[in-house]
């Protein structure tokens, strides 16, 4: 076990938001924390510039590319934990090659996201998010025809941990579910139909993103599928930014072949002030915040530190 003093560096923003429930572990371990104020991301620039002097990071959505990496191995970093799920922005190639320790923290936040995921679907339906604005922005008492959930149909994108989670919501509400995933394994709910994407695309009330990024799921909403759609379809996107071609929905929205959208994600984040997708009232936006409720970002936290004292090879 290494008893000389290591240097980690924390640039995940919910574990940051939580980081003073978190020094004490650090201290006990004879650990230096390095947490600076991040709001999305480090740049590669700014990345380049610390790893050199950190033994571990704990990566959030920052651009852990081959040449950040790289900067880093030329240093001391010796290992890498990437906080929660996705892994799209991490070179995982490039670190094995530089025979860095990494892993993420797989299985966690599936029950966050899908509550967040099925407030968008309900908040969409009945359009509570724009009557809130209203009222408050424009001292307005609008009552506007909702849409009930029962006996719509959702096209659910991804099957995994999330996607699974909510499936079960959705079918609470007495939904239906056509789930597409090439890679699930058949699920254990006989109420979930399964379709080869876009098969069926046509028949959603709701199309709901929960899978994640990869070349396959780039863009998968883009403009050919506007044909497919059901008028007035509603879209939530919980996964990852690019898997939707935001000019492709503006396009759907201006056309109303989108009644509306909620995102969590967007392609680029934070959204531009200068976002055409800020003009559609009915749509809902997050901050890419859908896994973060305390809870679950202790618990998350507490098993990345786990992992990254583990690589490190120190007690704490």
């Amino acid at each position: 076990m290494s008893t000389s003093k290591a240097t980690v560096l924390v640039t995940c923003p919910p574990m940051l938001g939580m980081i003073d429930n978190f020094r004490p572990r650090f201290a006990d371990a004879g650990i230096d924390l390095v947490a600076p104020n991040v709001v999305q991301i480090m740049t590669e620039d700014e990345l380049c510039d610390l790893l050199p002097d950190m033994d571990g990071w704990i990566i959030g959505d920052d651009p852990a590319t081959a040449r950040v990496l790289e900067a880093g191995k030329a240093g001391k970093l010796r290992a890498c934990v990437k906080w929660g799920v996705g892994v799209d922005n991490v070179d995982f190639k490039a670190a094995e090659s530089l025979d860095l320790k990494i892993t993420n923290t797989p299985g966690v936040f599936g029950k966050e996201v899908a509550d967040v995921a099925m407030n968008y679907v309900s908040g969409l339906a009945r359009q509570t998010f724009m009557i809130d604005r209203e009222i408050r922005t424009q001292n307005a008492w609008p009552k506007p025809s909702g849409i009930s959930l029962a006996d719509k149909t959702v096209a659910l994108v991804g099957l995994g941990d999330i996607g699974m989670e909510t499936a079960k919501r959705l079918l609470a509400a007495d939904m239906k579910v056509i789930a597409y995933d090439p890679f699930a394994k058949t699920p254990a709910d006989a109420s979930i139909e399964r379709a080869e994407w876009p098969n069926r695309v046509t028949e959603a009330d709701f199309l709901v993103f929960t899978c994640p990024l990869t070349n396959d799921t780039r863009h998968m909403f883009n403009t050919g599928l506007l044909n497919h759609l059901k008028a007035g379809v509603r879209v939530v996107n919980v996964s990852r930014g690019p898997v939707i071609d935001e000019s492709a929905l503006i396009k759907g929205l201006n056309d109303q072949t989108v009644h509306s959208a909620a995102l969590d994600v967007f392609e680029i984040e934070p959204l531009p002030d200068n976002s055409p997708l800020r003009s559609f009232d009915r749509c809902i936006f997050g901050s890419h915040n859908g896994s973060n409720s305390s809870d679950a970002v202790a618990r998350v936290s507490e098993t990345a530190m786990d992992l990254l004292f583990g690589f490190l090879e120190i007690k704490g």
